[in-house]
């Protein structure tokens, strides 16, 4: 367990990501997920109002809440869990007809959510990703800030944070969390929280792998200086670190199936950098699904890494090899991938 950002939640290293809950995963194979993830130690539950994705759709919108808050009610583990959730941002229309995060739609996102959820309190609240628009999801190789208003996001922060001390006055909220964010927009928001006494935030949920290290530099440095943890999605690559693709193998209902690029991941150079970290597994007698799921756990900025299964005996394997901790001889030996396979995708 580790207590979460500057907050008084104290959560699992694995988080369990419901973004497949209503689309590839079932109602009932998603409460066995949760109930198995729960007894092996996993008490931090991580969803959104836009869930589930793969596609994303409007008639969709909130499936993977509902089905976690039904559990939740079945089988009175509310007390057992730190329940996290997301309001959109900016959209092409699945939420709200496209309108992002305000004070308005703050309010109703989270009286919706927690209808969905079946609970009187959301632990962490996170914004899923800026207004104003974000370099996540392989958008950093075009990224281009200009046309962005400092004046108006500070106002929109001020906005925001006080509607969200509202909503923690009320007890509807506990604490609040960004997603998708850079280092300048999160530095802002811790900002304007200190100098206005309003509430601060708690934890950045980036993408983050043996793939995908946008993290560690400035907002690493970010994280550590002020005590913003990182809660990191996609830890196995979307499944490109679970050894089960190739370029000529795509299983049947896996996420590729669904998404044939996996969102921008697959690239000429993804290929080589899935067979320098299987190595590098194979000589340490490790699965690829350990090492990736270690080199998470074990960085110094880590709240807590988010994964998800399609299955519960996926789940199951997972939750056999997170328990892994990396020697110093294996981190020295990823290091060296890393320098010949940076920004795979």
């Amino acid at each position: 367990m580790r207590q979460l950002g500057q907050s008084d939640l104290r959560v699992s290293s694995l988080c369990l990501g419901t973004m497949t809950y209503g689309t590839q995963t079932g109602r009932d194979d998603a409460h066995a997920q949760l109930s198995l993830a729960t007894e092996r130690g996993v008490n931090f539950i991580d969803t959104a109002e836009m869930y589930p994705v793969n596609p994303i759709r409007a008639e969709t919108v909130g499936r993977s809440e509902s089905i976690v808050g039904e559990w939740l009610a079945r089988d009175g583990n509310r007390d057992k869990v730190v329940l996290a959730t997301k309001i959109t941002g900016d959209n092409p229309g699945f939420v709200r007809d496209g309108a992002g995060i305000s004070a308005a739609t703050l309010k109703t996102a989270v009286e919706d959510s927690l209808r969905r959820l079946q609970t009187d309190v959301i632990d962490l609240y996170q914004l899923h990703w800026p207004n104003r628009g974000s370099y996540h999801f392989r958008q950093n190789w075009q990224y281009n800030p200009t046309g962005q208003s400092r004046a108006q996001f500070i106002e929109h922060i001020g906005e925001v944070l006080h509607a969200a001390d509202a909503l923690i006055r009320d007890g509807k909220i506990r604490h609040l969390g960004l997603s998708n964010e850079s280092a300048w927009g999160a530095a802002q928001w811790l900002r304007v929280s200190e100098e206005n006494g309003l509430p601060r935030m708690q934890s950045i949920q980036n993408e983050y792998s043996l793939l995908c290290r946008l993290f560690d530099t400035d907002l690493a440095e970010l994280a550590h200086n002020e005590k913003l943890d990182l809660l990191a999605f996609s830890p196995l690559g979307a499944g490109l670190l679970t050894g089960k693709y190739s370029p000529d193998t795509t299983p049947d209902a896996s996420r590729r199936s669904l998404v044939p690029d996996l969102g921008g991941r697959l690239t000429d150079r993804v290929w080589g950098a899935v067979d320098a970290y299987r190595d590098i597994a194979s000589k340490h007698g490790l699965s690829l699904v350990a090492l990736a799921l270690g080199f998470c756990k074990q960085r110094p900025f880590m709240g807590s890494t988010i994964f998800g299964a399609t299955t519960v005996e996926q789940l199951q394997s997972l939750l056999d090899a997170a328990d892994t901790e990396l020697s110093g001889d294996v981190l020295a030996d990823l290091d060296q991938a890393h320098r010949a396979h940076p920004m795979p995708y």
